[in-house]
């Protein structure tokens, strides 16, 4: 390991071992101590036996990483990038200590500050003004040392008015302000941001940012995860690209972010590979996208020409009300959101399609990764990072200028000449 290196990874693996239980239904009191019963028997069984687990229940492993190596310098800002499931958030725990790995090694040199979800590392029961001071022991540092960047914290957090107010009255906006603030001032050698910046405003985001460009700019070392990737391509020199546990690409900014996209363009139809989660995951199956123009199944779109987006599904059983939600987003930020009814009718199982047809010149040439998923009164379905609109520069008409933004949106403009002149006085 050179002396420039700062992090470095050989062979890193973690799996998890998942276990289910067959017949589960809403467990009473009543079920609860029964089952704990069972537990303690079977497992007395199982040792015996020299099994893992009884019949009926079943043993999955799964890797939330594999095999990964690479290696970071001081001083870089590298962004992790993939979609959701594809180890980013493993990666940034067993980097931060949080959890150990399953195979290989990580040497990291000095000290980390990690902010990996709302409230890590803070205690409820404690002030703003005491967390920052356990935050900064935790980090190593002297009490000395952070008194000096007390009021920097403070002032970075926007919270002078709940400082000695429990931080478990905090909302989750003031949790990340002053969690980031902690992390970022109190000096690390490395930095570990996950997604948790999205829980702040638009205002707090950009400030955050600048933060970290401050921090590499420093000499600090700094990993950043997030879907937003105008930021990432921002404030990066490198990224990684996670694809099913494994790194899929590591290089430049522009790179990674082609690779991305191409990812997303071979999944662009199918979605059987997508992650879905919510109580009706087992219930709704969606099965393809597919994306027209003037009648022609297309991969990439005119951004000048009407779009007709069709969502495959299959019901396993009716609802008394249902609708299914189309979600458009560009770099990670959301554009908007779409419903196939207004008063959501009841269905039947069986498959279905839902339709829906978006105007010309509202789509502006780049990327849009979409999200789909269903719902009724009291239960829901939900995919991210399904598939992508490719909206081609090349095949829009006229300048460049003229498509510039994240969405187009229908106006009326006119341009008034008012020939003005002054009345001569007498």
């Amino acid at each position: 390991m050179s002396s420039d290196v700062i992090i470095r990874a050989d062979c890193l693996g973690k799996k998890y071992v998942i276990g289910h239980e067959s017949g589960r239904e809403r467990d009473t009191i009543r079920d609860v101590i029964s089952r704990i019963a069972r537990h303690f028997a079977r497992t007395t069984v199982d040792m015996l036996r020299g099994q893992p687990m009884l019949a009926g229940d079943t043993i999955e492993e799964f890797w939330a990483l594999k095999d990964v190596n690479f290696e970071i310098e001081r001083g870089e800002v590298v962004g992790i990038i993939g979609r959701n499931g594809a180890g980013k958030s493993t990666l940034l725990k067993i980097l931060s200590r949080i959890t150990e790995p399953t195979e290989g090694c990580v040497t990291i040199k000095g000290r980390v500050a990690s902010l990996l979800e709302v409230g890590t590392g803070f205690h409820g029961e404690l002030t703003g003004r005491e967390n920052i001071y356990l935050n900064g022991a935790i980090l190593g540092m002297r009490r000395a040392e952070i008194r000096r960047k007390f009021d920097e914290i403070v002032a970075f957090a926007e919270i002078e008015k709940f400082l000695d107010t429990p931080v478990k009255r905090y909302s989750s906006g003031m949790y990340v302000r002053l969690a980031f603030a902690v992390a970022a001032h109190l000096e690390p050698e490395i930095l570990l941001v996950d997604e948790v910046l999205a829980v702040g405003d638009a205002d707090f985001q950009r400030k955050s940012l600048g933060k970290m460009s401050d921090v590499a700019k420093g000499g600090r070392t700094v990993l950043f995860v997030s879907h937003n990737l105008g930021a990432i391509r921002r404030l990066c020199s490198r990224a990684f690209l996670l694809e099913n546990g494994k790194l899929a690409f590591g290089g430049s900014v522009d790179e990674a972010l082609t690779a991305y996209e191409r990812l997303y363009k071979s999944l662009a139809r199918s979605i059987a590979s997508a992650s879905f989660t919510g109580p009706l995951a087992g219930q709704i199956q969606f099965d393809q996208v597919i994306c027209r123009q003037d009648g022609v199944v297309v991969s990439e779109l005119n951004p000048q020409r009407d779009s007709e987006i069709e969502l495959h599904y299959f019901a396993f059983r009716s609802f008394p009300t249902f609708d299914v939600q189309l979600a458009l987003f560009r770099d990670g930020l959301h554009v908007t959101s779409c419903f196939d009814t207004l008063d959501e009718p009841p269905i039947r199982s069986g498959h279905f399609i839902s339709r829906f047809k978006i105007p010309g010149n509202i789509f502006r040439p780049g990327i849009y990764t979409l999200g789909i998923g269903a719902r009724t009164s009291n239960a829901w379905v939900w995919g991210s990072d399904v598939a992508i609109l490719d909206c081609s520069e090349r095949l829009a008409e006229g300048p460049a200028h003229r498509y510039s933004g994240i969405v187009g949106i229908p106006y009326m403009a006119q341009r008034i000449e008012r020939n003005i002149v002054a009345k001569s006085e007498s």
